[in-house]
């Protein structure tokens, strides 16, 4: 696919490919139909079931399938065409929400749990190939504003996809809700079927490699056998490990981010009908409808600010935004006064915004045979850490406050990512 006449211009100018703007769009309108059936199956989980095991049998299996997803995705877009890859992700999602909403009534159950996995693990898989993808979409050196761009669209379109699954599924039903969600897929791998962008680097651009930070340099300059020998290997993902140790550090942090991610999204409605018996569903709304303004203030801040003074997040942004994240969480939880409510909620969307960006920006910066290994391990730690997560706040709400579960869960990224910042410039001043 002629590809060199689109890329030239952008490279001069210093902005994105227009297209790019359109692959935006289309992954933020797929990852609405994800929040959408996320929603929509959790509530058919539980009217199929008639118990809450129901629902957390489905979301322990769609889990369980977005673990796996991230444990192969590595060697998948290593040895796949990763526009087909992204394609048949999207579709295998597309399809599995059809025969779920089309399925009668006394197969709902043996249906809907092994889709469940197909649903996790496909969706895992199409997140790494593309976040694999970016660099050679737009630029190395424009990735960091690739990814704030992503990042906006697919907060604002989880927020809204949050939001409108319940009157969706009140007022349409829920096959009426899953197949939106299934025809929000299937115009996603349209779009990515066609389009005019590369997604992976050419295999003799040795100028390419030489232009990454010093890391991946450093990389590229290992023995050609050690090189090849995690290509097809099982044990791919402890090598790229071994080569950039501060990936498996953010993985770490990422996979207890993740678990605190599971303790605030299951005691926050238990704190809004606490906090506001009347209306609980008004303060829900109201925080994640901040929490977007402060996610989508992360991407200005990058875009606008950070890159234009030609300063890139990398691991120190990780770790300062992590904490950023993390303490506002535990405080939304305190019991604040409106105003200060609403200043944590832009604190913890402003947090988890630029964390995202800049460990997407820093796992870019990996040689393209590695970086897919790098995201499908950062997928499988967020997986299991929102997994376990679940199952213990779950239980641990049963005993204990809000504030308690979550101002536990949060602490424990906090003192890891300030240890790790720590030892970043501590290496960095050697």
């Amino acid at each position: 696919m002629p590809d060199t006449a689109l890329e030239t211009p952008n490279q001069a100018t210093g902005k994105l490919p227009r297209v790019f703007y359109r692959l935006a769009a289309g992954d933020a309108l797929s990852t609405y139909g994800s929040q959408l059936d996320l929603v929509a199956l959790s509530l058919f989980a539980y009217e199929a079931a008639g118990n809450a095991l129901g629902t957390a049998g489905y979301l322990v299996l769609r889990l369980g399938g977005g673990l796996a997803g991230g444990l192969v995705a590595g060697r998948l877009v290593a040895r796949l065409e990763r526009r087909r890859l992204m394609t048949g992700c999207a579709l295998a999602q597309a399809v599995a929400l059809v025969v779920v909403a089309l399925a009668p009534a006394s197969a709902r159950i043996p249906v809907l749990y092994p889709l469940a996995v197909i649903l996790g693990g496909a969706a895992a898989v199409c997140a790494v190939a593309l976040r694999t993808s970016i660099p050679e979409m737009v630029g190395t050196e424009r990735r960091a504003h690739a990814n704030s761009l992503m990042a906006s669209c697919r907060s604002t379109a989880m927020v809204l996809g949050f939001a409108s699954a319940g009157v969706v599924v009140a007022w349409a039903g829920f096959r009426a809700a899953l197949l939106i969600d299934a025809a929000s897929f299937v115009l996603f791998a349209a779009l990515v079927l066609r389009l005019p962008l590369p997604t992976r680097a050419a295999p003799t651009d040795e100028a390419e490699a030489a232009a990454r930070p010093d890391e991946a340099a450093a990389e590229a300059d290992e023995p050609a056998t050690e090189a090849k020998k995690p290509r097809g290997s099982r044990w791919q993902a402890l090598v790229v490990l071994r080569a950039a140790p501060v990936v498996g550090a953010m993985a770490g942090i990422r996979l207890l981010d993740a678990f605190g991610s599971a303790a605030h999204n299951i005691s926050l409605p238990v704190f809004a009908n606490q906090s506001s018996p009347g209306n609980p569903a008004a303060l829900l709304g109201t925080f994640w409808a901040t929490w977007a303004i402060g996610n989508l203030a992360a991407q200005q801040l990058v875009s606008r600010f950070m890159l234009r003074r030609g300063i890139e997040p990398g691991e120190r942004g990780f770790a300062l935004g992590t904490c950023l994240m993390s303490a506002c969480f535990i405080l939304v939880f305190t019991g604040l006064p409106t105003p200060l409510f609403l200043l944590v909620a832009i604190g913890a969307g402003l947090g988890d915004g630029f964390t995202e960006i800049s460990y997407t920006t820093r796992i870019q910066a990996l040689a393209d045979e590695r970086r897919g290994e790098a995201f499908g391990i950062l997928a499988s730690a967020e997986n299991v850490g929102m997994g376990t997560g679940m199952l213990l706040s779950g239980s641990l709400l049963a005993l204990l406050s809000p504030l308690t579960v979550v101002g536990v869960s949060h602490s424990v990224p906090i003192v890891l990512a300030l240890g790790f910042l720590v030892l970043v410039s501590r290496t960095r001043r050697r």
